[in-house]
């Protein structure tokens, strides 16, 4: 199995001089599986690039797993070129939306208004399939497994396991840690508190054992306190949970985008100091990385 990283700036792209050793892309995960299926994982900026590189493989079909619909991580979709190519096939996966009341299928309808963009979807020559999954059922895609567990943020999240072969990598997309939100003299605290106890059990089951986990590490702890039901975790968040369900290595992702290359330099190197791995190692994501398992 074959990951390389094609976006990893969160909220917004931000290319320019200060970004170009780790990119300025927002959220793409290009999987490839040993049976040689192209698995993405969201549809950010980075899906640009991807799909120039697929233009030598095509015909193509691509199994696109979206983490949730905000729009970082799914405004590169109508850009995903080999959807104007007779031949290519797009299979979208994702959440039922709760708020529209909407499968996965809003996330292409949404942009392809002709208010929005220039194209309507009747246009497209690519076939576009859209299936809408449910938490913790498989899904098999040639001789990979992908696997949705709902993660804590705004809007409905999946993170998604991919295992192949005996190897395996989990992608959280946005993803905070669920937190109490009554204070510890109130009466229902305790109650609340083993209601995030489980479910944050839950979600270590889920990621257990793998051998990646990329994770959404936005904020400094500091950086948090300002901004606490945002969505987004921290570095020393992503530590916990990556020791906790004994992973291998460890990607921070989602990189927050008023970060430069150089503040993202320094913060990795004092994580790496008040945290060390400890027998797990950790790598900043960075575009064009690739990573075999």
């Amino acid at each position: 199995m074959k990951i390389k990283f094609w976006g990893v700036r969160g909220s917004i792209p931000v290319p320019g001089p200060k970004t170009v050793r780790y990119g300025g892309n927002t959220t793409c995960i290009e999987i490839r599986s040993d049976s040689g299926d192209i698995i993405v994982l969201d549809g950010g900026t980075g899906i640009f690039q991807l799909a120039q590189s697929l233009l030598r493989e095509m015909p193509v079909t691509a199994n696109v797993f979206i983490t949730h619909s905000h729009w970082d991580h799914i405004q590169g979709l109508p850009f995903f070129i080999p959807l104007f190519v007779p031949g290519n096939k797009l299979k979208l996966h994702g959440a039922f939306d709760l708020v529209s009341g909407r499968g996965v299928e809003q996330v292409m309808n949404v942009q392809l208004q002709y208010s929005f963009f220039p194209i309507r979807a009747e246009e497209l020559k690519a076939s576009i399939e859209y299936f809408t999954l449910t938490p913790g059922q498989a899904v098999q895609i040639g001789d990979a497994k992908i696997t949705p567990t709902l993660l804590n943020h705004p809007v409905v999240n999946f993170g998604y396991r991919i295992d192949c072969n005996g190897k395996s990598v989990f992608f959280t997309g946005d993803h905070e840690p669920p937190y109490n939100i009554y204070s510890p003299d109130d009466p229902d605290f305790s109650t609340y508190q083993q209601i995030i106890a489980e479910r944050e059990a839950g979600i270590i089951e889920a990621i257990k054992g793998v051998d990646v986990i990329i994770a959404d590490s936005s904020y400094t702890d500091e950086e948090y306190a300002k901004k606490k039901g945002w969505g987004h975790g921290t570095l020393a968040s992503s530590i916990r949970i990556a020791k906790e369900a004994g992973a291998k290595i460890l990607y921070f992702t989602h990189h927050e985008p008023t970060r430069s290359d150089d503040d993202l330099d320094r913060l990795f190197a004092g994580i790496q100091e008040s945290i060390p791995p400890e027998g797990m190692e950790y790598r900043l994501a960075r575009e064009g990385d690739e990573i075999t398992l």
